[in-house]
């Protein structure tokens, strides 16, 4: 049965079995892991998790995907939006986040997973390249951003795998990539997403001004932060390590 992506829920079918091998070992599949998979599509990836692991929780918004995805052992599907679900609230809990994501929802699935999901360990997800390539920018570079800092705080990177246009269907029109990842921390420390969400809120302005136009500081109480850490009051975001962003919302409290 023919099933034409939806463009709008951001789909790219996995077509090409060549990459599960990859996936497999990037995600370091063990028979005793509960993978949770955003976006199954046709079940290609389903297919081959749950024939490798304990159990599956596959996700997936769209119910005309139904025919391919009934039937698959080991497997429960959640019919709902992956942004709405609360994984801690799936039995068995998840321990890996094993998924083609995506392109609508990709960002903001694996950000808030990284608190929502704390019993996930693993992610090995399969995003836009400049997507992959921002979890893990360092200071100072285009690609360095809230994202980063976010995901840097949580967990290591683990693998890097770029990804042939060519195992898609329908063909993106952008390159991708396989990001693995391990978690280091329970979670982003209470109060510093939202400093470093501000902080990005203006690249193109100091930090400062960048928390005092996002109503989290006045820039005299920024700039005393910043000297606080030792920062320059004119310092922008994208100069700051991970690391500082916690030192920071510290000094602004």
């Amino acid at each position: 049965m023919r099933i034409l992506a939806k463009k709008e829920l951001g789909q790219h079918f996995l077509v090409d079995e060549n990459i599960l091998g990859v996936i497999g070992r990037l995600a370091d599949l063990q028979p005793g892991d509960v993978v949770l998979e955003v976006g199954p599509g046709q079940g290609v990836l389903t297919r081959y998790l749950a024939a490798r692991v304990a159990h599956v929780h596959a996700v997936e918004l769209d119910r005309s995907l139904e025919p391919h995805l009934r039937d698959i052992e080991h497997t429960t599907i959640h019919w709902q939006d992956a942004l709405a679900l609360d994984p801690a609230e799936l039995e068995p809990r998840p321990t890996k986040l094993v998924s083609n994501l995506p392109y609508n929802v990709a960002t903001p699935l694996v950000v808030e997973s990284l608190d929502q999901a704390p019993t996930v360990e693993v992610w090995c997800v399969m995003v836009q390249r400049e997507v992959a390539d921002r979890f893990f920018a360092q200071p100072r570079t285009k690609a360095y951003g809230a994202v980063s800092v976010l995901v840097q705080l949580v967990a290591e990177r683990t693998g890097f795998h770029p990804v042939s246009r060519e195992v898609f269907r329908p063909r993106p029109n952008v390159e991708s990539a396989l990001v693995a990842f391990r978690r280091r921390e329970a979670g982003v420390p209470a109060g510093v997403k939202r400093v470093v969400e501000a902080a990005f809120g203006h690249r193109r302005k100091t930090l400062a001004n960048s928390l005092a136009l996002n109503g989290l500081a006045t820039r005299p109480h920024a700039a005393a932060a910043l000297a606080a850490i030792g920062r320059d009051a004119n310092v922008r975001a994208e100069a700051l390590a991970p690391q500082e962003f916690v030192t920071l919302a510290a000094a602004l409290a």
